[in-house]
Parts: C-alpha cells; structure tokens; sequence
C-alpha cells in the first residue's frame, strides 16, 4: 500500500522490451535507502517488485498486464518517474490510500496556470470517471490528489507549487497519457453494496447515488 506523497522523482537508466513485457532500471537515491530485492516501489502509481540492486539503479519486471494497463510501455531512457517505497505502520498517512494497481489511463486534455497553481483537465473512460466525485481523491502518475472539477468525459485537479515541483506532473503536456488509480474505497462499497452487481457498462451513478453510497458505507 502507498499514500500517493511522492517520495524522489527517479530516472529510467534503460528499459528493454519482450514479445509483451518490459523490464526497467532507474536510477534513484532516497528510495533505494534501505530497499531489499523483493520490497515494492510505487512507480508513475504502478506498484512494481524490486528484482535486483545495483549501486544506485533499481530493477523491475513489468508483465503483459501491466503494460497493457498503464503509460510504462511509453517509457524511454531519460524519462523522469514518479517513486514511493511502500508505507509501513509509521508512515504517515498524508495523501489516501493508495494500492499501486492502476484501474486505466487518462489523457491530459488541457493546462492552465490559475496564480500559483497549475490546472490538469483529463479526459478518460466511463469506467473510471464512475468513482470519481468533486472533491475525492485520486491517484494521478502516482501522485495522491484531489478532484476539483468533474464534467461527461474527464475531470480536473488544481496542483500547488509544491507538488508540481516535488512531482513529474509540472512536464505533462497536453497529449500525454497518465496512470490513474480511483479510491479503493469506492470500488469495494460499490461491489458490498446492492447496486454494486451492476455491469461496468451500466449508466455513471448520480451524484446523489454516490453520495447515498458513501453514507451507507460509513453507517454500516
């Protein structure tokens, strides 16, 4: 599990491609601190198995799934990467909680600066914009945020300075595709619920419809 608090900003030192998979080696300093072949490291929001450690560089297996789920496969030597090591029973809780298992992808539709802040207008698919509602977390390239506007097809998220400069989200452009992770929450009340044997492709719950869900969720 993560908290979706950016830890270090890493490098791709090299990627080599299968038939389907990927292995990737990044550089990084902060999050190797203490790291074991086996420990987890959340990266760009994937939750990825350390394989093998080598001075400052860092090695992980990406399966067929994975690549297919996720933006990883459009990595390339160079690309900066957003990591967090796992959290433990001190870590503060400072984002959500955060699993590492992307839902899907997003596309950043448009950007805009608003005083000290940076505006991501996203677009992506109704299967994740059925968990999202204004002012509830999500998980952006593995950053821990906060839904600020919501329209048909996409949403928003205002980013102060400290997390565009602590983050790969202030070299987005417009075109990029992101990693997105919905509230782990909402995905298990919905499934607990009634309501949750409905298809994926059945209509987007209202907003009262969430809200309903929400509050049933923590009166239970």
């Amino acid at each position: 599990m993560f908290t979706g608090i950016i830890e270090e900003i890493g490098k791709v030192k090299s990627i080599r491609r299968g038939t389907k998979s990927v292995t990737l080696e990044i550089e990084a300093s902060k999050v190797l601190d203490g790291t074991l072949v086996g420990d987890s490291i959340a990266t760009n929001g994937v939750c990825l198995t350390v394989t093998r450690l080598q001075g400052n560089t860092a090695s992980f297996d990406v399966m067929p799934e994975t690549v297919r789920r996720t933006s990883l496969s459009a990595l390339k030597p160079g690309s900066m990467v957003n990591l967090e090591r796992a959290l433990t029973l001190q870590t503060r809780l400072g984002g959500h909680i955060v699993s590492g298992h992307v839902d899907g992808t997003g596309v950043v539709a448009r950007m805009e600066k608003d005083d000290n802040a940076l505006w991501l207008h996203i677009e992506t698919s109704p299967q994740i914009m059925r968990y999202i509602i204004e002012k509830g977390s999500i998980t952006i390239q593995g950053v821990s945020l906060t839904v600020a506007e919501v329209a048909a097809n996409g949403f928003a998220v205002s980013l102060i300075p400290h997390t565009q400069n602590a983050t790969t989200l202030h070299e987005a452009r417009v075109g990029d595709v992101v990693n997105l992770e919905n509230d782990v929450i909402a995905k298990y009340v919905e499934r607990l619920m009634p309501q949750g044997s409905k298809a994926p492709s059945s209509p987007l719950p209202s907003v009262e419809e969430k809200i309903d869900l929400y509050r049933n969720f923590l009166l239970a």
